[in-house]
């Protein structure tokens, strides 16, 4: 989290923890799942295993998550062009039972998620379209 936080390419680095988080993403909290798939997309880093397996763990915990984890988890699944639209949809349904909770910048992370949905799957009735035109005003 830190190194992509600072901007600091580190490759090697994600690559070599990649295995061993994916080991304990069981132990991980909510915001330990967020802060590490955020870290990887941010640093351009891709590790579908880890992603999978944490994407697994957040539908099982999903109502753990507070507004920020379902922001970053969904934002982060997003940037690296996550192509299972079941936890979109399980993300998104949970941030419009948290609208009130959501931050200009939350609102603007899933305004760019709702995005990549229609991009991705236009038929798709995601559960925050109705939302767009908020998130964008956050966004600009």
């Amino acid at each position: 989290w830190a190194f992509a936080t600072a901007g600091v390419a580190a490759r090697t680095l994600f690559e070599s923890i990649a295995p061993e988080a994916r080991r304990q993403v069981g132990e991980f909290s909510p915001q330990n799942m967020a802060n590490t798939v955020w870290a990887f997309a941010t640093a351009g880093v891709a590790a579908p295993t880890l992603f999978e397996t944490i994407a697994s763990e957040a539908q099982r915990r999903i109502a753990e998550f507070n507004s920020q984890d379902i922001a970053n988890v969904a934002w982060a699944f997003a940037c690296v062009g996550w192509d299972r639209r079941q936890i979109f949809l399980e993300l998104g349904a949970v941030a419009v039972e948290n609208l009130l909770y959501l931050n200009e910048a939350q609102k603007s992370q899933l305004y760019l998620v709702a995005l990549y949905v229609q991009i991705e799957w236009p038929d798709l009735n995601f559960p925050l379209s109705s939302n767009l035109q908020s998130f964008k005003a956050a966004y600009a």
